[in-house]
């Protein structure tokens, strides 16, 4: 492996010093984001020596490269919206892969707050924030570009490449992506992971994903050109990032390092270096997450950053640094989640509140069609596949720990461990008092928040304590993967829905059976909060096939509210065969209302098309053949 690149610049080349009048006479920095899809920090400035990213590598030889930067989430959209408003998704209700969810109407994002300062602000084209971006720049197209701006005027703008995503990482015709590539990556060179299958297939996915890296590099040099060109170059500081990790299983979606962990490369002019003056070294060990860009463009640009921001500005001389990043992962597609995670730079530790559901679930988005699943079930088929992929398939544990400094790659989870209590109880106690801090979204399902939510915001029913009690939540929630009957059924008799939800969590994923437990499923069929009534159905389903159970899933199949139908649609999935009463109702009535063109079969690419996702898999369960790109 390649050294990190040696660093030249601070000790000889600083032209102004803090506070000098030259620098009161600087006009605001420009600032460009330059954002691809989909990566790990697979370059060479970072010593991947298999990577070929001379573009990318020459910004950072006189930059600054970050080690222990976080997307906070592992899949574009929660990412996106964390980026964007300097808010962590959870505290929004926005954590979710995909979603419409209310702001409130005082809320401004990045490019409002800094438009209203006199930058002109561009993006080109990806948005993908949980909530509308109509008017929120001046400019949000595929023709967005910093050249529209009036003379002189300075400019924040974000140009996003799609060509790392996982679609093209998975594309079984790579040759039509990369048609105009002259350089390419060796397969038998390309480095796997000892979770992947190492196969000729899986060597050949990874060396076209390195491929698609270079193309990347190559955009990367056109801006930087264009900005020369422009005579902006030593006027913009310049961001280079990824969204999240690698498009493959293990990185995107999972809550792991590799899912989280992005390359960042920050380029500064030496006449704006006195803005990143706590930058002593070329490489950066400070933890940084998607929560914190906003507060630090705002601070580049000499505005303060909003109240309500909850990241921190890393840059400058009253840069705050980060003692954990925190991240999150939630529903992904139709395979809904709730996992928190908590990071000082050596050690990972991940909270599973739902562990009885698997990574990996009969679910369209793990489709043969992609290529890198097809490989993983092949091996799989053939008793092939790596044990830490196999677990894939399987319940989680409810508590993880990762010694990054000695297991880089994640393999020997320590919580269990006698000798890491003490330290697994410090990290539970850090991630309780975030997400109590912060509102987190996540202790309530998100049919039961976007109900609430009608007519106000996620935000501010959140901060309702007539109507939310964090502290008694996360005390519920914390008996997920404890074994406590009496205990846990108590809790679904309480007056709050919260506390009845988290009951549930908890007594399905320890599995227990008993007269009492099915009296009380019969009782919460008629919950008012329908995912309560929505669980309860699935698990007397999947203990006896009730037919009052039945009944009640087939009416919030129909709701109005298309997250409760979206949590429906979920469980008829996961009840896998036994779904197959509610299946005419699902061909007459429920699918209709949300196919449409995208994909060629959903409405669109918010709640119709992951309730159509979770219906067609029902379907598929059930016997029927159906082919989803």
């Amino acid at each position: 492996m390649k050294t990190i690149l040696p660093f030249f610049i601070l000790s000889t080349l600083i032209l102004f010093s803090c506070g000098s009048d030259s620098q009161k006479e600087l006009p605001p920095p420009n600032i460009l984001w330059i954002s691809t899809e989909d990566i790990d920090p697979a370059w060479g400035c970072y010593g991947d020596d298999y990577a070929t990213t001379p573009n990318i590598d020459k910004l950072a030889a006189d930059g600054f490269i970050y080690t222990r930067a976080s997307s906070t989430s592992p899949i574009c959209a929660p990412a996106r919206s964390t980026l964007i408003t300097g808010m962590y998704a959870t505290s929004l209700g926005t954590q979710h892969l995909r979603s419409d969810v209310p702001l409130p109407d005082d809320l401004q994002i990045l490019p409002e707050i800094l438009r209203d300062n006199g930058y002109y602000t561009t993006n080109n084209a990806k948005t993908d924030y949980n909530f509308s971006a109509e008017g929120r720049w001046h400019d949000s197209s595929n023709e967005a570009h910093w050249r529209n701006r009036e003379e002189g005027q300075p400019f924040f703008s974000v140009v996003n490449f799609m060509i790392t995503h996982e679609g093209p990482t998975n594309n079984a015709n790579p040759e039509s992506v990369k048609k105009d590539l002259e350089l390419r990556h060796d397969p038998e060179k390309a480095p796997i992971p000892p979770y992947f299958p190492d196969t000729p297939k899986m060597r050949e996915i990874m060396a076209h994903a390195y491929d698609l890296i270079s193309i990347f590099d190559q955009g990367v040099g056109d801006l930087v050109q264009q900005l020369k060109d422009d005579g902006l170059y030593d006027n913009t500081i310049i961001f280079v990032f990824s969204d999240h990790g690698f498009g493959l299983p293990r990185h995107k979606r999972w809550l792991n390092n590799s899912g989280v962990h992005i390359p960042l490369v920050l380029h500064v002019p030496q006449k704006y270096r006195h803005l990143v003056s706590n930058l002593k070294t070329q490489q950066v060990d400070d933890l940084v997450g998607f929560v914190d860009f906003a507060p630090t463009v705002l601070g580049l640009a000499g505005i303060a950053p909003s109240s309500y921001m909850e990241g921190k500005n890393f840059l400058g001389p009253k840069a705050e640094i980060n003692q954990y990043n925190f991240g999150f992962r939630s529903r992904a597609d139709d395979c809904n989640d709730m996992s928190r995670s908590v990071f000082d730079g050596r050690y990972l530790y991940i909270r599973n509140y739902i562990p009885q559901l698997p990574y990996i679930q009969e679910a369209v988005i793990f489709t043969q069609a992609k290529q890198a699943m097809a490989e993983i079930y092949r091996t799989r088929n053939e008793n092939a596949l790596p044990s830490h992929m196999e677990q894939y398939f399987h319940p989680k544990m409810t508590l993880e720990l990762y010694d990054l400094d000695e297991d880089p790659y994640e393999l020997n989870n320590l919580a269990l461990k006698p000798e890491y209590q003490e330290r697994v109880r410090s990290f539970q106690k850090e991630l309780d008092q975030w997400m109590v801090k912060h509102r987190d979204s996540g202790m309530l399902n998100e049919s039961e928040y976007m109900l609430r939510a009608q007519g106000s915001s996620v935000y501010e029913i959140l901060r309702d304590g007539a109507h939310f009690d964090p502290e008694k939540t996360l005390e519920a929630m914390n008996l997920v993967g404890q074994i406590d009957g009496g205990s846990t059924i108590k809790r679904m008799q309480d007056e709050d829905p919260l506390i009845r939800y988290w009951g549930l969590m908890a007594l399905e994923y320890a599995g227990l059976n008993s007269s009492l437990l099915l009296q009380e499923l019969e009782i919460m069929l008629d919950d008012p909060s329908p995912i309560n009534a929505i669980q309860s159905a699935k698990m007397l389903i999947q203990f006896r096939e009730d037919p009052k159970a039945y009944e009640t899933l087939g009416k919030h199949l129909q709701a109005e509210e298309e997250t409760t139908v979206l949590h429906a649609a979920i469980a008829l999935r996961l009840l896998e065969e036994k779904a197959k009463p509610l299946i005419p109702l699902v061909k007459a009535e429920i699918y209709p209302r949300f196919e449409g063109k995208v994909w060629g079969r959903y409405k669109s690419w918010s709640y119709p098309m992951f309730i159509g996702m979770a219906l067609d898999q029902a379907r598929i369960n059930c016997g029927e053949e159906i082919r989803v790109n």
